[in-house]
Protein backbone atom coordinates (compact mmCIF):
# COMPACT_ATOMS: atom_id res chain seq x y z
CA UNK A 1 0.00 0.00 0.00
CA UNK A 2 1.59 3.31 -1.08
CA UNK A 3 1.72 6.44 1.03
CA UNK A 4 -0.96 8.21 -0.98
CA UNK A 5 -3.42 5.33 -0.48
CA UNK A 6 -2.74 5.29 3.27
CA UNK A 7 -3.39 9.02 3.52
CA UNK A 8 -6.60 8.68 1.54
CA UNK A 9 -7.88 5.91 3.82
CA UNK A 10 -6.91 7.84 6.93
CA UNK A 11 -8.80 10.87 5.66
CA UNK A 12 -11.80 8.65 4.98
CA UNK A 13 -11.71 7.16 8.50
CA UNK A 14 -11.42 10.67 9.98
CA UNK A 15 -14.44 11.85 8.03
CA UNK A 16 -16.47 8.85 9.18
CA UNK A 17 -15.40 9.45 12.79
CA UNK A 18 -16.42 13.10 12.56
CA UNK A 19 -19.79 12.16 11.08
CA UNK A 20 -20.40 9.61 13.86
CA UNK A 21 -19.43 12.14 16.52
CA UNK A 22 -21.74 14.73 14.97
CA UNK A 23 -24.58 12.19 14.81
CA UNK A 24 -24.04 11.20 18.45
CA UNK A 25 -24.10 14.85 19.54
CA UNK A 26 -27.36 15.34 17.66
CA UNK A 27 -28.93 12.47 19.60
CA UNK A 28 -27.99 13.69 23.10
CA UNK A 29 -28.53 16.82 25.17
CA UNK A 30 -26.68 18.33 28.08
CA UNK A 31 -28.45 17.38 31.30
CA UNK A 32 -28.42 19.39 34.51
CA UNK A 33 -27.99 17.39 37.71
CA UNK A 34 -28.96 18.41 41.22
CA UNK A 35 -26.02 18.11 43.61
CA UNK A 36 -26.12 17.56 47.36
CA UNK A 37 -24.89 21.13 47.81
CA UNK A 38 -27.76 22.31 45.64
CA UNK A 39 -30.25 20.30 47.73
CA UNK A 40 -28.81 21.89 50.88
CA UNK A 41 -29.30 25.36 49.34
CA UNK A 42 -32.93 24.54 48.62
CA UNK A 43 -33.49 23.55 52.25
CA UNK A 44 -31.65 26.62 53.53
CA UNK A 45 -33.87 28.93 51.43
CA UNK A 46 -37.03 27.17 52.61
CA UNK A 47 -35.89 27.46 56.24
CA UNK A 48 -35.19 31.17 55.76
CA UNK A 49 -38.72 31.62 54.41
CA UNK A 50 -40.11 29.69 57.40
CA UNK A 51 -38.32 32.08 59.73
CA UNK A 52 -39.59 35.07 57.76
CA UNK A 53 -43.19 33.82 57.96
CA UNK A 54 -42.75 32.70 61.58
CA UNK A 55 -43.88 29.20 60.59
CA UNK A 56 -44.42 26.97 63.63
CA UNK A 57 -42.73 23.98 61.98
CA UNK A 58 -42.35 22.05 58.77
CA UNK A 59 -40.52 19.19 57.10
CA UNK A 60 -38.59 20.05 53.94
CA UNK A 61 -37.72 17.25 51.51
CA UNK A 62 -35.65 17.48 48.33
CA UNK A 63 -35.60 14.77 45.65
CA UNK A 64 -33.68 14.44 42.38
CA UNK A 65 -35.28 14.27 38.94
CA UNK A 66 -36.03 10.57 39.45
CA UNK A 67 -37.89 11.21 42.71
CA UNK A 68 -35.09 9.83 44.90
CA UNK A 69 -34.66 11.50 48.29
CA UNK A 70 -31.50 13.62 48.52
CA UNK A 71 -32.01 15.69 51.67
CA UNK A 72 -34.59 16.18 54.39
CA UNK A 73 -34.85 18.47 57.39
CA UNK A 74 -37.54 18.47 60.07
CA UNK A 75 -37.97 21.75 61.91
CA UNK A 76 -38.61 21.69 65.63
CA UNK A 77 -42.20 21.05 66.61
CA UNK A 78 -43.25 19.31 63.38
CA UNK A 79 -45.35 16.14 63.57
CA UNK A 80 -43.47 12.97 62.57
CA UNK A 81 -45.79 12.07 59.67
CA UNK A 82 -44.72 15.28 57.95
CA UNK A 83 -41.55 13.58 56.69
CA UNK A 84 -43.33 11.03 54.50
CA UNK A 85 -45.87 13.60 53.34
CA UNK A 86 -43.21 16.10 52.29
CA UNK A 87 -41.30 13.41 50.40
CA UNK A 88 -44.52 12.41 48.64
CA UNK A 89 -45.20 16.01 47.63
CA UNK A 90 -41.67 16.43 46.23
CA UNK A 91 -41.91 13.16 44.27
CA UNK A 92 -45.31 14.08 42.84
CA UNK A 93 -44.06 17.50 41.69
CA UNK A 94 -41.14 15.85 39.86
CA UNK A 95 -42.86 12.82 38.39
CA UNK A 96 -45.82 14.82 37.05
CA UNK A 97 -43.80 18.01 36.34
CA UNK A 98 -46.32 20.28 38.03
CA UNK A 99 -46.81 21.97 41.41
CA UNK A 100 -48.95 19.71 43.58
CA UNK A 101 -51.51 22.49 44.05
CA UNK A 102 -52.74 21.61 40.55
CA UNK A 103 -53.62 18.07 41.64
CA UNK A 104 -55.25 18.96 44.98
CA UNK A 105 -57.48 21.50 43.25
CA UNK A 106 -58.26 19.00 40.48
CA UNK A 107 -59.23 16.27 42.95
CA UNK A 108 -61.34 18.67 45.02
CA UNK A 109 -62.95 20.60 42.18
CA UNK A 110 -66.71 20.60 42.44
CA UNK A 111 -68.51 18.42 39.92
CA UNK A 112 -65.42 17.17 38.14
CA UNK A 113 -63.14 15.89 40.87
CA UNK A 114 -60.72 13.19 39.75
CA UNK A 115 -60.71 11.28 43.04
CA UNK A 116 -59.59 8.13 41.20
CA UNK A 117 -56.18 9.79 40.85
CA UNK A 118 -55.55 9.31 44.55
CA UNK A 119 -55.11 5.59 43.89
CA UNK A 120 -51.98 6.21 41.79
CA UNK A 121 -48.72 4.90 43.28
CA UNK A 122 -46.30 7.50 44.70
CA UNK A 123 -48.93 10.21 44.25
CA UNK A 124 -49.49 12.84 46.94
CA UNK A 125 -52.02 15.42 45.67
CA UNK A 126 -51.48 17.91 48.51
CA UNK A 127 -50.40 21.53 48.20
CA UNK A 128 -46.72 22.06 49.03
CA UNK A 129 -44.74 20.30 46.26
CA UNK A 130 -42.82 22.34 43.65
CA UNK A 131 -40.51 21.22 40.81
CA UNK A 132 -36.95 22.59 40.90
CA UNK A 133 -36.16 24.06 37.49
CA UNK A 134 -32.75 25.22 36.25
CA UNK A 135 -32.29 26.58 32.72
CA UNK A 136 -35.65 25.16 31.70
CA UNK A 137 -34.86 21.64 32.99
CA UNK A 138 -36.52 19.95 35.96
CA UNK A 139 -33.62 18.78 38.12
CA UNK A 140 -35.59 17.78 41.21
CA UNK A 141 -38.44 18.69 43.47
CA UNK A 142 -39.04 20.13 46.93
CA UNK A 143 -41.92 19.24 49.22
CA UNK A 144 -42.95 20.87 52.50
CA UNK A 145 -45.45 19.65 55.06
CA UNK A 146 -46.35 20.69 58.59
CA UNK A 147 -46.20 24.49 58.40
CA UNK A 148 -49.16 26.55 59.61
CA UNK A 149 -51.24 25.94 56.46
CA UNK A 150 -51.13 24.43 52.99
CA UNK A 151 -50.47 27.87 51.51
CA UNK A 152 -47.54 28.32 53.88
CA UNK A 153 -46.20 24.87 52.92
CA UNK A 154 -46.26 26.03 49.31
CA UNK A 155 -44.56 29.35 50.07
CA UNK A 156 -41.67 27.53 51.76
CA UNK A 157 -41.39 25.11 48.82
CA UNK A 158 -41.42 27.95 46.27
CA UNK A 159 -38.69 29.78 48.18
CA UNK A 160 -36.58 26.62 48.18
CA UNK A 161 -37.15 25.93 44.49
CA UNK A 162 -36.36 29.51 43.51
CA UNK A 163 -33.04 29.40 45.37
CA UNK A 164 -31.51 27.45 42.50
CA UNK A 165 -33.16 29.57 39.84
CA UNK A 166 -31.19 32.50 41.22
CA UNK A 167 -27.95 30.97 42.38
CA UNK A 168 -27.40 27.35 41.56
CA UNK A 169 -24.79 24.83 42.68
CA UNK A 170 -24.67 23.47 39.14
CA UNK A 171 -22.30 26.01 37.71
CA UNK A 172 -24.76 28.49 36.22
CA UNK A 173 -26.08 31.82 37.37
CA UNK A 174 -29.33 32.15 35.38
CA UNK A 175 -31.60 35.17 35.50
CA UNK A 176 -34.74 34.98 37.64
CA UNK A 177 -37.65 33.23 35.96
CA UNK A 178 -40.29 35.39 34.26
CA UNK A 179 -43.56 35.47 36.21
CA UNK A 180 -46.85 35.39 34.31
CA UNK A 181 -50.52 35.30 35.34
CA UNK A 182 -53.22 34.82 32.72
CA UNK A 183 -56.33 36.98 32.87
CA UNK A 184 -58.46 34.38 34.67
CA UNK A 185 -55.92 34.12 37.49
CA UNK A 186 -55.69 37.90 37.80
CA UNK A 187 -59.49 38.21 37.88
CA UNK A 188 -59.61 35.50 40.55
CA UNK A 189 -57.03 37.37 42.63
CA UNK A 190 -58.97 40.65 42.41
CA UNK A 191 -62.22 38.87 43.32
CA UNK A 192 -60.94 38.34 46.84
CA UNK A 193 -57.81 40.50 47.03
CA UNK A 194 -54.62 38.46 46.91
CA UNK A 195 -50.85 38.55 46.59
CA UNK A 196 -49.75 37.72 43.03
CA UNK A 197 -46.03 37.68 43.78
CA UNK A 198 -44.62 37.72 47.30
CA UNK A 199 -40.92 38.21 46.56
CA UNK A 200 -40.02 35.06 48.48
CA UNK A 201 -37.20 34.17 46.08
CA UNK A 202 -35.09 37.06 47.33
CA UNK A 203 -36.26 39.80 44.98
CA UNK A 204 -36.89 43.22 46.51
CA UNK A 205 -40.45 43.66 45.28
CA UNK A 206 -43.94 42.17 45.66
CA UNK A 207 -47.11 42.54 43.56
CA UNK A 208 -50.58 42.62 45.14
CA UNK A 209 -53.96 42.44 43.41
CA UNK A 210 -55.74 44.51 46.06
CA UNK A 211 -59.47 44.84 46.70
CA UNK A 212 -61.25 47.10 49.17
CA UNK A 213 -64.94 47.18 49.93
CA UNK A 214 -64.81 49.54 52.92
CA UNK A 215 -62.42 52.07 54.47
CA UNK A 216 -59.23 50.73 56.01
CA UNK A 217 -56.91 51.50 58.91
CA UNK A 218 -54.00 53.87 58.79
CA UNK A 219 -50.96 51.95 57.53
CA UNK A 220 -47.23 52.48 57.83
CA UNK A 221 -44.77 50.18 56.03
CA UNK A 222 -41.40 50.89 57.60
CA UNK A 223 -39.41 49.21 54.80
CA UNK A 224 -41.73 48.91 51.78
CA UNK A 225 -42.59 51.67 49.32
CA UNK A 226 -46.03 51.23 47.68
CA UNK A 227 -46.49 51.93 43.97
CA UNK A 228 -50.28 52.03 43.50
CA UNK A 229 -52.21 51.87 40.21
CA UNK A 230 -55.99 52.22 40.44
CA UNK A 231 -57.83 49.75 38.21
CA UNK A 232 -61.47 50.34 39.21
CA UNK A 233 -63.47 52.63 41.50
CA UNK A 234 -62.39 55.58 43.60
CA UNK A 235 -61.35 56.43 47.15
CA UNK A 236 -60.27 59.27 49.36
CA UNK A 237 -56.58 58.70 50.08
CA UNK A 238 -54.74 60.35 52.97
CA UNK A 239 -50.93 60.39 53.07
CA UNK A 240 -48.44 61.80 55.54
CA UNK A 241 -49.23 63.16 58.97
CA UNK A 242 -49.17 60.80 61.96
CA UNK A 243 -50.91 57.48 62.59
CA UNK A 244 -53.22 57.62 65.62
CA UNK A 245 -52.84 54.73 68.11
CA UNK A 246 -50.31 53.06 65.85
CA UNK A 247 -49.41 49.50 66.81
CA UNK A 248 -46.95 47.03 65.27
CA UNK A 249 -48.97 44.08 63.91
CA UNK A 250 -46.12 42.31 62.09
CA UNK A 251 -42.42 42.94 61.39
CA UNK A 252 -42.10 46.38 59.73
CA UNK A 253 -45.90 46.86 59.64
CA UNK A 254 -47.83 49.39 61.75
CA UNK A 255 -51.59 49.96 61.84
CA UNK A 256 -53.47 52.83 63.43
CA UNK A 257 -57.04 54.01 63.92
CA UNK A 258 -56.72 57.13 61.76
CA UNK A 259 -54.30 59.83 60.59
CA UNK A 260 -53.73 63.24 62.11
CA UNK A 261 -52.77 65.81 59.51
CA UNK A 262 -51.56 64.61 56.15
CA UNK A 263 -52.66 65.36 52.62
CA UNK A 264 -56.07 64.30 51.29
CA UNK A 265 -56.71 63.52 47.63
CA UNK A 266 -59.33 61.71 45.58
CA UNK A 267 -57.89 58.83 43.54
CA UNK A 268 -59.72 56.97 40.77
CA UNK A 269 -59.28 54.61 37.82
CA UNK A 270 -56.01 55.19 35.98
CA UNK A 271 -54.29 57.12 38.78
CA UNK A 272 -50.83 56.16 39.99
CA UNK A 273 -49.38 57.16 43.35
CA UNK A 274 -46.10 56.26 45.09
CA UNK A 275 -46.03 56.13 48.87
CA UNK A 276 -42.43 56.00 50.19
CA UNK A 277 -41.63 53.69 53.09
CA UNK A 278 -42.39 55.11 56.51
CA UNK A 279 -45.19 57.40 55.24
CA UNK A 280 -48.61 56.85 56.91
CA UNK A 281 -51.50 56.35 54.48
CA UNK A 282 -55.18 55.45 54.70
CA UNK A 283 -58.05 54.67 52.30
CA UNK A 284 -61.42 56.31 53.10
CA UNK A 285 -64.76 56.80 51.27
CA UNK A 286 -64.34 53.64 49.19
CA UNK A 287 -66.54 52.77 46.21
CA UNK A 288 -67.35 49.04 46.31
CA UNK A 289 -65.33 47.40 44.89
CA UNK A 290 -62.15 49.47 44.76
CA UNK A 291 -59.49 47.50 42.84
CA UNK A 292 -55.85 48.47 42.56
CA UNK A 293 -52.43 46.97 41.92
CA UNK A 294 -49.75 47.52 44.53
CA UNK A 295 -46.08 46.93 43.74
CA UNK A 296 -44.18 46.87 47.02
CA UNK A 297 -40.49 47.73 46.69
CA UNK A 298 -38.05 47.19 49.54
Amino acid sequence: MNTQTKLTRCAGFAAVALCLASFANAQTVEKKTLTLQGADEVIAAAKAEAKKLQAPGGVIAVVDDGGNLMALERLDGTFSAGANISIGKAKTAVMFKKPTRFFEELVNSSGKGRTVMTALENFTPLIGGIPIVVDGQIVGGVGVSGAASADQDEKLAIAGSNALALETAMGGDPAPAVSYWEKSKVDEAFAKGAVLFDGSDGRNYMVHASRREKPGQAEVHTKDADVIYVLQGSATFITGGEAVDGKTIAPDEIRGRSINGGETRKIAKGDVIIVPHGVPHQFLEITNPFLYYVVKVR
